[in-house]
Formats: structure tokens, sequence, C-alpha cells
């Protein structure tokens, strides 16, 4: 199946968590990525250590197939695939483009799956499965 919006993704160098901080409206460090503030609290999105303890996101960002904000379809070509999949997301998005995280474990289905939608995925920094 060939999407109808083909992007270029490329997977982020560094390793991402996704915390939820119930009643806090900023974060008490800089050490962020992505905020967003809600009625149930703040999300929060910031790199996480190589050996960091809790759950993972590997970062694939569409940077390279940048985009205008009236352009539709460009997010569903990429998260359509991966809901099919049963592949959890959680997007922070920019001006540009797209900062779709997918589970560290599910990193490599994740890219395989995008390829076979039509996507190409620059994996120079996704690490060796371990085992």
């Amino acid at each position: 199946m060939s999407s109808p919006i083909a992007q270029r993704l490329q997977v982020v160098p560094s390793v991402f968590a996704v915390d939820h901080l119930p009643h806090a409206t900023f974060p008490e460090d800089d050490e962020w990525i992505a905020l967003v503030r809600a009625p149930e609290g703040l999300t929060v999105v910031r790199e996480t250590w190589p050996s960091g303890s809790g759950e993972r996101w590997i970062g694939l960002y569409g940077g390279a197939t940048a985009h205008d904000l009236d352009v539709p379809g460009m997010l569903a070509a990429i998260v359509s695939p991966l809901a099919e999949a049963a592949i959890p997301v959680f997007v922070a998005s920019t001006y540009h483009a797209d900062l779709v995280l997918v589970p560290e474990q599910r990193a490599r289905m994740a890219v395989t799956v995008l390829e076979e939608a039509g996507h190409r995925v620059d994996t120079r920094h996704l690490q060796p499965a371990d085992g």
C-alpha cells in the first residue's frame, strides 16, 4: 500500500520520555522539547538518558518534507499506517513538520510499516536491536 503523501522521515538521534504533570503549569526545568498545557495538566516531552527507566520513545521527524500548515493529510499519511499496525504514537507538530514518537521497542516495526506505506526512513540513528 502506498501513501498518497509519501514523505522522507528520519529517526531522531535522541530518545524521549513523555510525562504528565497534572498540577503543573510549567516544568521546573528547561530540559523539555515540547509542552502541551491542557485542563488535565501539563504534558512534557523531554530527552531521556540512554539508560533511563520508564517508557521510552523514538522520534520520526518529517523535516525533509516540510510543508505549510494548509497541506492536508501529511500527519495522517504517517499515523494511519502505524494505527493499522497497532503501533501507539505521540505527536508533537511544528510549523513545518511533525515529530511522531513511537515506543522504543516498536521502532523497527514502525520503520517497516512506514516504508511499506511508501515513506522513506533514514535509520542511521536507530540503535541496533538488543539480543
